[in-house]
């Protein structure tokens, strides 16, 4: 089975290309995520259909065993409303958020 994700690579533009079944997923990362990408924002690019669980993916195969952490335990921002759920598909911004301490 071929995996969704293919090829990510960065982006400058932030749009779906209909042409080829391909969008631009611009990820914002915030406090420990932000720590382990070593950046605030990058875009990538997934096949259509791909899902939050192909981003998990990704970044935990990109960045290691620090955002494996923030991806297991983190919640997801897509199109402001927070997901947990590795199947939902994917939007064109993707914000990750660790887990946050508080009271």
């Amino acid at each position: 089975m071929q995996n969704p994700v293919q090829d990510a690579a960065l982006v400058g533009d932030a749009t779906a290309d209909a042409a080829v079944g391909t969008m631009a997923v611009t990820v914002r990362y915030f406090a420990a995520a932000a720590d382990a990408a070593g950046r605030e924002e990058e875009t990538f690019e997934f096949a259509g259909g791909s899902t939050l669980g192909d981003l998990k993916s990704l970044l935990a195969e990109r960045y290691g065993d620090l955002m494996h952490r923030v991806v297991e335990s983190g919640s997801f921002l897509l199109d402001r409303v927070a997901r947990t759920d590795s199947g939902v598909a994917l939007t064109e911004r993707v914000d990750v958020l660790p887990p946050f301490a508080g009271g």
